[in-house]
Parts: C-alpha cells; sequence; structure tokens
C-alpha cells in the first residue's frame, strides 16, 4: 500500500482525515484560480459534479508536474442546489445569503478526488451525500453564523458538519467523510491496490 502523498489542498479538515486513516501527507496547496475555472465551465453549462472533478483534477495534476515521482491527491467539493452551485462565501453576508438559500430545502455536497503522478490523473472518484436543512428563522442562522470562526466559515462550505453545524440539519444521508470533502475509504481502496 502506498501510504504517503502529496495533498495539493491547504484544508486542514483533508489532511486529518489522511492523518487519522494511517496516510502520510505533505501539503503543497496548488492555488489554481478556482473562481475563474468554475466561471469558464459554468458557460459551458458543465454540472456541479463535472466542475468539482475538473477542480480536484486540475489540482492534482498542477503539483504533480512539480513533484513527477510522487502521489499527488487533489480534491474538491462543491453544493449542488437544484443543479446550480453554490460556491463557498467571501464574507459573513455572503454566508447568510447562502444559509437562506439552503434554509428548508435538500442540496447535494459532491465531493471529487483526483490521484495523479508524473503530471496525469491515474485515478479519481466523486461521491455525494444528500442534507436536508431545517426551516430556520434569520435570527437562528445569524446566531448560527457567531458561533463559527471565520476559518472554519470559509473552509468548509458554510457549515462544519462535525460542529455546530450538525445542528443546521434535519437529514443528512451520505459518508460523513465525504461530507467534509475527502471520501476516505476510496481512496484507501486505491491506495491498497497501487504499488
Amino acid at each position: 500500500m502506498v501510504n504517503k502523498i502529496i495533498l495539493a489542498s491547504k484544508s486542514g479538515v483533508r489532511k486529518k482525515i489522511l492523518e487519522d486513516n494511517k496516510v502520510i501527507c505533505r501539503v503543497e496547496p496548488s492555488n489554481i484560480d478556482e473562481d475563474s475555472i468554475k466561471e469558464s465551465l459554468l458557460k459551458e453549462k458543465a454540472t456541479p459534479t463535472i466542475i468539482s472533478k475538473n477542480l480536484a483534477e486540475l489540482k492534482a495534476n498542477k503539483i504533480s508536474q512539480k513533484f513527477i515521482n510522487e502521489i499527488v491527491l487533489g480534491a474538491d467539493s462543491v453544493i449542488d442546489l437544484e443543479g446550480k452551485i453554490i460556491s463557498k462565501p467571501t464574507n459573513r453576508v455572503e454566508a447568510l445569503e447562502i444559509l437562506n438559500k439552503l434554509n428548508g430545502k435538500t442540496h447535494q455536497l459532491v465531493s471529487s478526488v483526483c490521484i495523479s503522478r508524473g503530471g496525469s490523473m491515474i485515478w479519481n472518484h466523486t461521491d455525494k451525500a444528500s442534507l436536508t436543512m431545517k426551516n430556520m428563522t434569520l435570527l437562528e442562522l445569524e446566531s448560527y453564523l457567531m458561533k463559527i470562526t471565520d476559518d472554519a466559515l470559509y473552509s468548509y462550505n458554510v457549515y462544519q458538519i462535525e460542529g455546530e453545524g450538525r445542528n443546521l440539519f434535519s437529514k443528512i444521508e451520505g459518508d460523513e467523510d465525504t461530507i467534509m470533502g475527502l471520501p476516505i475509504k476510496q481512496i484507501k481502496d486505491y491506495l491498497n491496490v497501487l504499488q
């Protein structure tokens, strides 16, 4: 089994999931321009799943071109609300707007991972989870946002499922690691067969 990789992401949660599963990782953020790539893909009518897959692959391939002989993992998660992509907030006003859009509705959280070697993708996987948000008042949403740190808010697609965010939902279907941005079971299965 391969148990040492490069993580092409600065996500502390993804790093922790890998480490908790005995995968040693070194962080090398890809720093790709996600917003312009998303914009371009949306103009081509790409689905949220395709956008998530493409971003994960671009991140992994970019870092893999620098470290040719190493295994690089790229990952991306997007919120799919009725076929429309919801991007990460850049401030608390946007965060409240996003929570309002999700309020009382079911959305999909799409998490894609890509493993690259030698500058090219050698494996990828996409998993989805379905989350139904409770009907909440504006005051409840504002109160939730006041409990969340900036770091958590901007790196967790508005909600922290392993923390306060769980209270926002009446129903959660799917793998918790997928919701946190890394479907680890499938990654480990692949690393187990990789030489």
